[in-house]
This record gives structure tokens, sequence and C-alpha cells, in this order.
């Protein structure tokens, strides 16, 4: 990676599938600038400087986690998470698929820059990109650290970070009680870095090009690029490279444009919130959490839902999927989760009374900060979401009156459950 490369989009998405054809793209890992100690400190400073944010949902800052990993007492690993058990998202597949060694040069990258000598790849089993992603590891023999496919159980939270590491260490993807956090304590012990597969391809541009080059694109506090999955109501349903600060109307532009009236945006997945519109049109999209209406882009997925549609039964249903997903190990996720989901369900399908509102609205109220990890959070900020979104739509189903987007067919995307696993070994 020592040739010069423009600052425009592509990035990610510019080089080919094949070792050959990234090669010649990129060029070969700037190992050897970042050589000895004081050369992954370097590194770790060009993450820093970069003002990189974590890909996976969090939007955290990487660099400060390559720091902190390189700063512990044992040997670190490193886990490069492309399990995107976001139903929504499929960006991560996308670049797993279309440029597999950006990634796999980025983990080995991150390795050296906190010490570590094992990598540990993530994807869901059962998938097909598993298997060719096997066989594209068999192309990195030379790699100055120990490979490690894991295949994970296709249930929403195994990609969780704690999950992934207790899934390594015991069979049981469940996630674990926090702390200590991964950071500190992961992989056999060891201070794990779990990073986001798109993640780490930004690091393996950052050392090719340097934070200067990376912050081109994107703003102030959210720099580069980043991958988007755009589905629902628009022309050309897809993958997409975007800077950070775009606005909503630009991104869906994008995409083709709406393909009919819309009412409302996903923004970030199902952990996300509802964007209502014309007013979201101009809102800027980052994965900075303090922005506008504190909207981000989180898992990198979109959705445009069409004015036919119901807010309220679309909301409901990924809620009810949530809930089932759940491990069930706290009781705002084994009690509280099915309660919201059964309220929201009784409001969206105007089987309800007053009391069924406030009463969701308390649980909502309950279930928030209390679970044992973030997903009771995530799908309470959904809920919540949609209430505030769809008020007036709110108000119409109290009053008795089905809206017609009830029976239509459903946008946000489910995984078929024949194809979710039920346990979690």
């Amino acid at each position: 990676m020592e040739r010069a490369m423009p600052a425009t989009l592509p990035r990610l998405l510019a080089g080919g599938r094949r070792l050959a054809e990234h090669r010649s793209t990129y060029g070969a890992m700037p190992l050897a600038r970042y050589a000895g100690e004081a050369g992954r400190q370097r590194l770790i400073d060009e993450v820093l400087g970069a003002g990189l944010r974590g890909r996976g949902g969090a939007g955290f800052p990487t660099g400060r986690k390559l720091a902190t990993v390189a700063g512990g007492d044992k040997r670190p690993v490193v886990i490069a998470n492309g399990c995107e058990s976001e139903p929504a998202s499929r960006k991560d597949r996308m670049l797993l698929t279309a440029a597999p060694h950006l990634v796999l040069d980025g983990a080995v990258l991150a390795a050296h820059a906190v010490g570590a000598d094992r990598v540990m790849l993530c994807v869901e089993r059962g998938s097909s990109l598993a298997d060719r992603l096997e066989r594209e590891l068999t192309q990195r023999r030379d790699d100055p650290v120990k490979w490690r496919l894991v295949r994970v159980p296709r249930r929403y939270v195994a990609s969780e970070e704690s999950a992934l590491v207790h899934y390594i260490n015991s069979g049981d993807a469940r996630p674990t009680a926090v702390p200590p956090r991964p950071f500190e304590r992961g992989v056999g012990g060891r201070p794990t870095l779990v990073d986001n597969v798109e993640t780490l391809a930004h690091i393996a541009l950052i050392a090719a090009y340097g934070a200067y080059w990376f912050r081109e694109l994107g703003t102030e506090s959210d720099p580069g690029s980043t991958l988007v999955t755009i589905s629902g109501a628009v022309a050309q349903p897809n993958v997409y490279e975007i800077a950070p600060g775009m606005r909503l109307g630009e991104v869906l532009d994008a995409a083709g444009g709406a393909t009919e009236p819309l009412s409302a945006v996903l923004v970030g997945g199902y952990f996300g919130t509802w964007v209502s519109l014309p007013d979201g049109w101009s809102l800027p999209l980052s994965h900075d959490r303090s922005g506008p209406g504190g909207t981000t882009l989180g898992a990198g997925a979109i959705v445009a839902l069409p004015a036919g549609a119901c807010g309220l039964a679309e909301t409901a249903r990924v809620a009810r999927y949530l809930a089932e997903e759940s491990a069930a190990q706290c009781g705002p996720c084994q009690f509280g989760l099915p309660a919201i989901a059964n309220d929201l369900a009784a409001v969206a399908f105007a089987r309800c009374d007053p009391a069924t509102r406030q009463r969701l609205t308390r649980r909502i109220g309950m279930v928030t900060g209390r679970g044992a990890c973030r997903h009771p959070d995530g799908a309470t900020r959904l809920v919540n979401s949609a209430l505030t979104t769809f008020a007036a739509d709110l108000e119409t189903h109290m009053d008795g009156w089905t809206c017609t987007g009830v029976s239509r067919d459903p946008i946000l995307p489910l995984p078929d459950k024949r194809h979710r696993d039920k346990g979690w070994k």
C-alpha cells in the first residue's frame, strides 16, 4: 500500500476480491513502516489522529481501543467481527465478499499495533461466506499472525463483543455481564480487541495513506467514509459507500430515490431510530451520537418506509423478533421485552385501551438501562422512537381504527425462522 490513492469515493470497494487484484490496487501491507515498538505506537497514533470511529454500531473511537488493548499486561488477541446479525444490514457481507483482503490486511495491522499474534475471524454459521473466506485465508500463510475462522450461531445477540468472546472461550454464544470488558480480559483471559470488519478495513487504509488522507472525507467528529445498506421503498436498494455528514435526502438519492411517497426512514438498524419526513430530509448522518436528535448511523442500515405502510406495525414485528432473540439472562430481556412486544402489538393492531399505552410507556422506562447487556436498551430505543415518530398514527390506532398499512407486506426484513439457530452452542 505504498502508492498514492485519491481521497475520493470509493475507498473500501475500489479493489478486487482476489489477493492479486487487491495488491494491484492497494499495494503491499506497510508493516515495515511500523516496525518495532516505536512503529507500533506510530500506527496507533495514526489511527488516533485519523479519528476513526467503530463501524459496528457503537461508534467508539478505534484508536482509543487500540491504545487500551496494547497497554495490557498479557499478549492480546484480535477478533474481526463479521457476523452482521442485523437483519437490515448486509454491508459487512458485501465488504467480505468484494474486498476480503482489505479486511484481512486491517486485522493483521491491528494485531501488529497491539502486539497480538492471533486473529479470529468470526462469521455466521451456515453462511457460504465462511467457505469463501476459508479459501482466501489459505493464500495468506505468510501473515505474521495465526488465523482462525470461527463460525458463530445465527442469533441476533451472538455478535455482541462479550458474546463472541464467551463463544470462543466456552462454546456458549450468549453475552456476559461486564466488567470485565473484552479489552480488559477476553479470549483466554487475554486483552482482546474486538472490531467490526469494516473498521479493520479502514485501519488498513489509514496505515497506508495516513490520517490526513483519511480526514479528507467526512466530518470533523466522524471522518472518512462508511458503508450503508439502503433498502425499503427506494429504486436501487444496495450497499453504498458514503461520506459521513451527507444528508438523509442525498443518501436516499444515491439509491435512486424513493419509489413512492415516504413517511419516515429508519436510520441505524433495529437498535436505531425512526426519522420523520419531510423534516428529516436535511438530517446529516454520522456515527457521532452527539448529532441532531441523537440519531446515528449505528450498524449502517437505512430503511425507507412508504407512506402506505404502518410504522407501528413494522416496529411491532421487529420488537417481537428482538424479544425472541434475547438471551433471557436478565429480567429486562426475559420478561420486559416480551411484555413490551405484546403491548406494542396491541397498540399497532388496534386491540388496546389507554391502560395498554400507559403500561407500554411505563415498561419501556423500567427496562431501559437495567439489562445485563445492551440488547434491551437497543430494543426500547427503537420502540420509543416509533411512539414519537408515529404519534399521529398512534392516536388513530387508539381510537380503534386500523390503518390499511397493517395488512401490507412487511418492509423491515426479518430472517426466516427456519434459518435461525434456536440454541446458543
